[in-house]
């Protein structure tokens, strides 16, 4: 599903922030469909496993693959530098997802395509602004996982400088794509 997000930057290079042990870098990087992939971890211990799985890999095309230990709301790149940001199954774990989007805004370059898979709660309506507060409270005093409704997720990045938002949702996971404007 990300590959159809992604067309229009094949050929280009692609972040996997918060790769964790690196499935998604792998499968971009033995793709040939990116100049160069990211595999982006706050984690030093995901990376070394990313590390070690490409290790065990015969024949693993490593010349366009760079491991980086950053976090997520201070990405390490210039700004309008970077082709596509993936994020699988890590949005709800940011502890800021605002300043997670709002960075990945600023070091996609224009026409650039954030990617990302999430979960959604659905403890209360989210429309209701009271309950949007409650269900907030809820969700963080009971882990350190933020989920977000689809409007609230096309919100967050509208907020961010992030157009076009699209999404598919299979229960309570979601796939979102916005484009960062030409």
């Amino acid at each position: 599903m990300a590959k159809d997000y992604l067309k229009p930057i094949l050929g280009g290079n692609i972040v996997d922030a918060s790769c964790g042990s690196g499935l998604f870098s792998r499968l971009f990087t033995k793709s040939g469909l990116f100049s160069l992939v990211v595999a982006l971890d706050f984690s030093e211990n995901m990376l070394r496993q990313c590390s070690e799985f490409i290790s065990k890999e015969e024949e693993f095309p490593k010349g366009n693959l760079i491991l980086a230990r950053a976090d997520i709301s201070r990405l390490p790149f210039v700004s309008n530098s970077i082709d596509a940001v993936h994020a699988g199954a890590a949005l709800h774990c940011w502890p800021s997802p605002s300043a997670a989007v709002s960075e990945i805004s600023r070091v996609l370059r224009p026409g650039g395509v954030f990617v990302a898979t999430t979960f959604i709660l659905d403890i209360v309506d989210p429309a209701i602004p009271a309950l949007r507060i409650l269900r907030q409270y809820i969700t963080q005093a009971s882990s350190s996982h933020i989920f977000l409704s689809e409007c609230e997720l096309e919100e967050l990045c509208k907020t961010c400088g992030l157009v076009g938002f699209t999404y598919v949702r299979n229960g309570p996971f979601i796939m979102l794509s916005a484009t960062k404007p030409s």
